[in-house]
């Protein structure tokens, strides 16, 4: 009876310094990375953090102008009775109002909280959910809809769409196989289709959806493999397509949002953008499977004229210090420029905050595979 009481509390003690060494995994820590700045609009950045698959090391990390201080992991400091930590690949943020949304990908739900305190609202439901986009008191959500693994008879996907003020999703809608980022012109809403659990045979598509009916009403032809997209203050919509990662190069098109059609492919490689102004910022790691590198780039390309500004954002060299760019980001006000690092995915990535002219600002460690900016309103 004396053994097996022993063996208890030296199970239980175990359990308490495994709690504890968790605990020191995902304590917060501050870092002073530039001098406090007082802006107009906007005070600072919330910054998501992946996480390799598996692993539950989606983390949120904040940095404020104010104060300087780049702050790792807030969101389990300001939530400790979330036991599970923020949960597995946070796939992306964006913030709405007075609540900060994000999808965590694997862990299949919207993770939202709020803007000011960091504090936990809710979590709703939407599986392999990916991006987000906003209008009219809704958020709209891409979903992979089935689980995560390659199957060529992978099932097709939806947007969900999730009142703000409810956080109840009120509706779906099926679009096309593996839907990624989308964009919003007017009642439109644009869905680019990757199918990339079904390699070789992807998607091509863009879809359409009307907001008001909340059902697709056509499918634009593009390239295959598609992502990314952004929409310019003209109204032209720039997607990616990733290629096939053999012989299809990833490419960069340009569809017109007033008449649905593709208008340019700009033979441009796209792995992430951001638009700011009439400047489209870029990278491009293209991967090749026959030989196992990445073929890395940047460029600036004006939206007006659809030309190249420059093929070198960053102008001082640290680009040979990035391994893996992964996030990129422009501050509307002060057109800083911040990229992100994912070394090799497994462990600590880096934020680079560079000035508009492309000169490194500050650098600091964020967590595994920074990746997702959200600037938060005054």
């Amino acid at each position: 009876m004396r053994i097996k009481k022993l063996l208890t509390v030296f199970c239980l003690t175990l359990l308490v310094i495994s709690c504890r060494k968790d605990e020191m995994i995902f304590t917060s820590d501050s870092s002073n990375v530039s001098i406090p700045t007082n802006n107009e609009e906007y005070s600072g950045f919330y910054l998501l953090n992946e996480g390799n698959m598996g692993m539950n090391r989606a983390s949120i990390d904040m940095f404020t102008y104010d104060t300087g201080v780049y702050t790792r992991d807030i969101f389990s400091e300001r939530n400790p009775n979330i036991t599970k930590e923020l949960g597995d690949v946070g796939n992306d943020i964006k913030i709405y109002g007075s609540k900060v949304y994000a999808t965590i990908n694997v862990s299949n739900f919207v993770e939202v909280f709020d803007v000011a305190t960091g504090k936990h609202i809710k979590q709703i439901h939407v599986p392999n959910c990916r991006y987000l986009n906003f209008k009219d008191g809704k958020a709209y959500v891409s979903s992979y809809s089935g689980k995560v693994e390659i199957n060529p008879n992978a099932e097709i996907g939806f947007v969900a769409e999730i009142d703000t003020l409810s956080l109840e999703v009120t509706r779906k809608v099926v679009v096309g196989y593996q839907p990624e980022e989308m964009v919003i012109k007017d009642h439109k809403l644009y869905v680019a289709n990757s199918g990339g659990y079904r390699v070789p045979n992807y998607d091509t598509t863009v879809s359409v959806v009307d907001l008001n009916t909340f059902e697709e009403i056509k499918k634009i032809d593009v390239g295959i493999n598609l992502h990314r997209m952004q929409i310019d203050r003209n109204g032209d919509i720039y997607v990616s397509s990733r290629g096939d990662y053999y012989d299809v190069e990833p490419n960069l098109y340009v569809i017109d949002s007033a008449t649905d059609q593709v208008v340019k492919k700009l033979d441009i490689p796209v792995s992430n953008m951001t638009i700011d102004d009439n400047k489209l910022y870029y990278y491009a790691t293209s991967y090749k499977h026959n030989t196992g590198n990445n073929t890395i780039s940047y460029g600036i390309l004006d939206t007006d004229t659809k030309q190249v500004i420059t093929d070198n954002i960053i102008k001082d060299g640290t680009d040979k210090q990035i391994l893996i760019p992964y996030g990129i980001a422009v501050n509307p006000e002060t057109k800083e420029i911040f990229m992100t690092d994912a070394q090799d995915y497994v462990g600590t990535g880096f934020v680079y905050c560079y000035s508009p002219e492309g000169q490194l600002k500050w650098k600091t460690t964020g967590g595994n595979i920074p990746a997702h900016f959200a600037f938060i309103k005054k």
